[in-house]
């Protein structure tokens, strides 16, 4: 609350004559409107013998913890599965992010609503995925998880990026999730894998049709194999059509966040100075034209196998 925020001192200090607010003579700073917008933004809860949330219940912290048989028990005495933290966090979020699967198994058998948003819009998947728990991706699914709920925030494709789980990636793409879905501070999935170098995440969501110069502020996934100086990625994304000449919002190619002679630098002045072969560029031209999930139509074409192992970039 705004006052928890405001206050820093006991109660009973303010009894005491000499520490008045109406007095001239009082000794503390006056409070300007910035100061108490930044207080709102920075309070943190205190810590209490019970955590950092003061209504976390006992079915919170067993989720937590992977305490199945006292939340076994807890369930079977009549405790709520639905009951939200200050911050909307319910035990399945809490069993999720730890990627206790016993725990989320027993939560949804009991009623747990499994969309349900904490206070940032995340929903139980996400935070499965942000543990890089498949078994708790695969249950939350089992259950009719929402794959692509209606966030402004990551979406589990996100959040499995992040985590670098690609198993959990692989399996969100197979149940039909965005690969473009757009996040206002990430962008896309792809620009989140690249950004934490999860090369095997890349290669996933390339090869499921992930749009290789998607922008965020114009910025793509290669210049963010720049920015990391990662050059295993940056080859991959140039394979797979990067463009090398793309500009950011400050007018940047990803050659312009490398350092001199560096090994990403001189790789990128090989691309610029070298165009990619006849061969690489019809293999970017049909796998754009067989669109999201191509390689299963690419798998169906009557071509000599070698064909298809090399449009598959295996």
């Amino acid at each position: 609350p705004l006052s928890a925020c405001l206050w820093s001192g006991p109660e009973e200090h303010s009894s005491r004559p000499s520490e008045r607010s109406d007095l001239p003579h009082s000794s503390s700073p006056p409070v300007f409107p910035h100061q108490i917008i930044s207080g709102i933004f920075t309070f943190q809860p205190k810590l209490t013998s019970t955590g950092f949330w003061v209504e976390r219940t006992p079915v919170h912290e067993a989720a937590q913890r992977g305490e199945t048989l006292q939340l076994q028990q807890l369930i079977e005495s009549g405790a709520c599965v639905n009951q939200v933290t200050v911050d909307s966090i319910t035990p399945l979020h809490a069993a999720s992010l730890q990627g206790q699967a016993q725990c989320v198994q027993l939560l949804l058998a009991a009623g747990a609503q499994v969309d349900a948003r904490n206070i940032d819009g995340s929903t139980p998947l996400c935070d499965a995925c942000a543990s890089g728990s498949i078994e708790c991706v695969k249950l939350l699914l089992s259950y009719g998880a929402k794959v692509n709920p209606p966030l402004y925030t990551a979406s589990p494709l996100h959040e499995a990026c992040m985590s670098g789980s690609s198993e959990c990636v692989r399996l969100l793409i197979d149940v039909g999730a965005n690969l473009e879905a757009h996040d206002c501070h990430f962008g896309t999935p792809l620009h989140v894998a690249c950004a934490r170098e999860h090369l095997d995440c890349v290669k996933v969501l390339l090869n499921a049709g992930a749009n290789v110069n998607a922008a965020k502020l114009h910025e793509t996934a290669l210049h963010h194999a720049a920015k990391v100086k990662n050059v295993d990625l940056i080859e991959m994304l140039v394979e797979f059509g990067g463009n090398i000449y793309a500009r950011d919002n400050r007018g940047k190619k990803p050659s312009d966040y490398t350092w001199s002679s560096s090994a990403p630098a001189k790789r990128l002045e090989f691309y610029e100075k070298t165009p990619l072969s006849l061969a690489q560029l019809c293999r970017v031209s049909l796998r754009k034209a067989t669109g999201v999930r191509g390689l299963e139509k690419i798998s169906k074409l009557n071509i000599p196998p070698r064909l298809i192992d090399y449009l598959s970039y295996n």
